[in-house]
């Protein structure tokens, strides 16, 4: 299958996904860009927004703004970063030639990324960025803010989450607005998956550009420090990676755990948000002795729980793309799924799924997934696949030309209809 689409521009580029499949031969996708004409500044001052804090492992958000901003830092371009904080001093500082500003917000979580975002939008429109980069459709919001006053505007949708149980009323309305926004003024809109392409295209008649996210691969390494903290050896456990909170799963992979008798442990490796979902996940978490929770794990332990884990699980009821899974994968993990589309696409041959947001079929999957024997080969494709096509030297210069792109985009309309 072969898909071909167009960034709209002066210069234009080209944006190509192939797949190409053959009874012998692993599927591979592989997204590169062919530049037509190269045209605007080799080195740009560029401005994110929309994360949280940096740096941090503690989102997918997160991840992705500190690789893409240390990466792009690293090849010349200044970068600035808006923090979210609420401590006085230390407001500005310096983390591996990345300018890091913290800007004011308040604590409760509707306020945080809109009051966030708005100042750290009316920030950047006294200085002379060249790009505005922002990250998720909520933070999007005062995007158009800065077109007002003549900025080159970046979003990448980082999941459609409005869609997830976690908002409702006015949190919903919030991000669907900042969708909106994003898609008729935002000079180029980045996609993670084909099927938020397609929903840009068909509700806003908007071209996107779909940039899968990359991942730092992971070296398997033995069991050392969570032998030693948590009492676990290779394949004596089941592994979930994220946050938990509802629209990720957990509650549906513990429920799924506890109808079974299994000798695998189930560990939950992420923070619990002080919110009613997280204090009662707590109280069912601890309730049971085989459950371990870690809270946020990097480094040598998450690559430790990477590599030795029976089994990862995604249990996700949205998602744009988990960088979880690409990690998982990377190291040759064996990976079960919420049979969404942005987990799918992903794992292809490489993994097993289950219904989204039904338990019964997550248990059923879970009990034929710990029966079945690992096959060692796949596995050794699994993570030739990933390294062949979430590779971050491309991604980082994909971004790059997109920019640019922006960058050669006069300040007009984009279009009139479906907004």
């Amino acid at each position: 299958m072969q898909q071909n689409q167009r960034m709209r521009g002066s210069w234009g580029m080209h944006v190509k996904i192939l797949l190409r499949k053959s009874e012998n031969d692993i599927t591979k996708e592989t997204f590169f860009f062919r530049k037509i004409q190269r045209k605007g500044k080799t080195q740009m001052k560029i401005a994110m927004i929309g994360h949280k804090d940096f740096p941090s492992r503690s989102g997918g958000v997160e991840v992705v703004v500190y690789e893409l901003s240390t990466r792009l830092a690293a090849r010349g371009h200044e970068v600035t970063v808006y923090n979210r904080g609420r401590q006085k001093g230390h407001n500005v500082y310096q983390e591996r030639n990345v300018r890091v500003k913290r800007i004011f917000t308040f604590k409760k979580q509707i306020l945080n990324a809109m009051v966030y975002s708005f100042l750290a939008t009316f920030d950047t429109i006294f200085h002379d960025f060249d790009v505005i980069h922002y990250h998720a459709i909520g933070p999007s919001v005062p995007l158009f803010l800065a077109k007002l006053f003549g900025k080159h505007t970046v979003c990448t949708v980082h999941g459609l989450n409005w869609r997830s149980d976690k908002w409702g009323g006015f949190a919903s309305f919030y991000l669907r607005l900042g969708e909106k926004v994003a898609a008729r003024f935002a000079d180029e809109v980045i996609v993670l998956s084909e099927e938020e392409k397609q929903y840009f295209l068909q509700k806003y008649n908007r071209d996107s550009i779909l940039i899968h996210n990359a991942v730092e691969r992971i070296t398997p390494v033995p069991c050392n420090v969570i032998r030693e903290k948590y009492g676990l050896e290779k394949d004596s456990y089941i592994l979930y990676v994220g946050r938990i909170s509802p629209e990720k799963g957990p509650q549906d992979l513990l429920e799924a755990y506890q109808k079974l008798r299994l000798q695998e442990r189930l560990v939950l490796a992420g923070p619990i948000l002080e919110t009613e979902f997280g204090k009662e996940m707590t109280k069912r978490i601890d309730a049971d002795p085989r459950v371990i929770r870690t809270g946020l794990v990097q480094g040598q332990e998450l690559a430790e729980l990477f590599s030795n884990c029976r089994l990862f699980v995604l249990p996700s009821h949205t998602e744009g793309l988990s960088l979880a899974l690409l990690e998982a994968m990377s190291c040759g993990g064996r990976c079960l799924v919420s049979d969404i589309p942005a987990n799918t696409v992903i794992t292809q041959q490489y993994g097993a799924e289950f219904e989204a947001e039904n338990s019964d079929s997550l248990a059923a999957a879970l009990s034929k997934e710990l029966t079945t024997p690992k096959d060692e080969e796949l596995l050794k494709q699994e993570m030739e696949y990933v390294k062949e096509n979430f590779d971050y030297d491309a991604v980082i210069e994909w971004h790059e030309d997109v920019y640019k792109c922006a960058l050669n985009r006069k300040n007009e309309k984009r279009w009139e209809q479906n907004c």
